[in-house]
């Protein structure tokens, strides 16, 4: 079965491409990095499950994310006390799942994930 144009906008996003976008006809543009759009549609069906475990993850990760500003407002309360780098290390952790995503497929990570010293990957 072949990826849902969902599963592949959110493959883009994590893997830092710009959108696609459709042409008034309905069809899709040219893309920005057509390696990765052949390599979407070119996937076997266990590599598309493998894909698709790494989609999930990635969208639990994002989704941490997100919820980790709730705590932003708090410094210390009672004995609790916030982890000052809890969003450096989740972006980080996020960060480094989309670059391994990237990898995954075989292509250079996106302009929205530039690669830096510490996580540069080769494919």
């Amino acid at each position: 079965m072949a990826l849902s144009m969902a599963e592949k906008a959110d493959v883009r996003r994590f893997c830092g491409y710009p959108v696609v976008g459709q042409s008034p006809s309905g069809t899709e543009l040219f893309p920005t990095n057509m390696r990765l759009e052949v390599r979407m549609n070119s996937l076997s069906s266990s590599e598309e499950l493998l894909l698709r475990r790494q989609l999930a993850t990635l969208t639990t990760l994002e989704t941490e994310l997100n919820r980790a500003s709730e705590n932003l407002d708090t410094d210390q309360a009672g004995v609790w006390s916030r982890n000052r780098s809890e969003i450096p290390d989740r972006e980080h952790l996020f960060d480094a799942a989309r670059r391994r995503l990237c990898h995954y497929l075989g292509v250079m990570p996106g302009p929205g994930l530039h690669a830096t010293p510490d996580h540069a990957i080769i494919v």
